[in-house]
């Protein structure tokens, strides 16, 4: 598998699988506009895991679907910070703004590459992923502006800050630390990165339901 496939692959599967994890929100969120506000953000996500599914599928001679749903949960590419299943409200906000925050980075590093595919697709999805950061700086001004809140907001970024660096390369890291401890306004533990490739439990759980409806049809069926 090419470096370029390998990336496209750590991009769709991220952005497939915390779609499913967003769109868990649906109809339990604590306030309705929430499950709206959820639903978008899963819609948006799993569009793009789409498009780059195409781009990946061209050069492996598979389709997006395939790579999608036909793989081993040991052969997906996605950073364990998405696996996670957290519904927990803190927990859920703590992940959102730590993923749009690793992913803006991420997708600015993209969008000067030579390859004009790579480039063109992250930019698009930094245009349309624009919204997902604003919901998600919306939130953690809400959660900072209360002491119950901030404290629950430091507990969760603080479980879960070594996956967030995970999403990352080591060279984007050090970004993300800036940002991060900006924002909060303190110091965030020096941690080894939770890195790709180390999936937790939850993801197999996860796939296990995602593929349910696919493995149950008839082989050959076109969908």
């Amino acid at each position: 598998m090419s470096d370029r496939t390998d990336l496209l692959l750590s991009l769709a599967d991220d952005e497939l699988v915390l779609g499913w994890r967003n769109s868990e929100w649906t109809g339990i969120a604590p306030f309705l506009e929430e499950d709206v506000a959820f639903s978008s953000i899963a819609q948006n996500e799993i569009g793009h895991a789409r498009a780059l599914y195409e781009l990946a599928a061209a050069e492996l001679g598979t389709t997006a679907d395939e790579l999608a749903f036909d793989r081993t949960p040991e052969e997906y590419r996605c950073a364990p910070l998405v696996e996670l299943r957290r519904l927990e409200w803190a927990r859920t906000i703590a992940r959102h703004w730590l993923y749009e925050t690793a992913d803006e980075i991420r997708l600015g590093e993209l969008k000067t590459s030579e390859d004009p595919e790579i480039a063109g697709i992250a930019a698009k999805m930094n245009r349309e992923e624009a919204y997902h950061r604003m919901h998600a700086e919306m939130w953690v001004d809400r959660l900072l502006s209360t002491d119950d809140g901030r404290s629950r907001l430091k507990e969760a970024v603080d479980e879960l800050w070594p996956y967030a660096l995970g999403v990352l390369d080591d060279e984007l890291r050090p970004e993300l630390r800036r940002r991060a401890e900006e924002r909060l306004e303190r110091k965030l533990a020096e941690v080894d990165a939770v890195p790709r490739g180390v999936h937790e439990s939850e993801l197999a759980e996860l796939l296990e339901e995602m593929t349910s409806v696919r493995r149950s049809a008839p082989p050959g069926s076109q969908w």
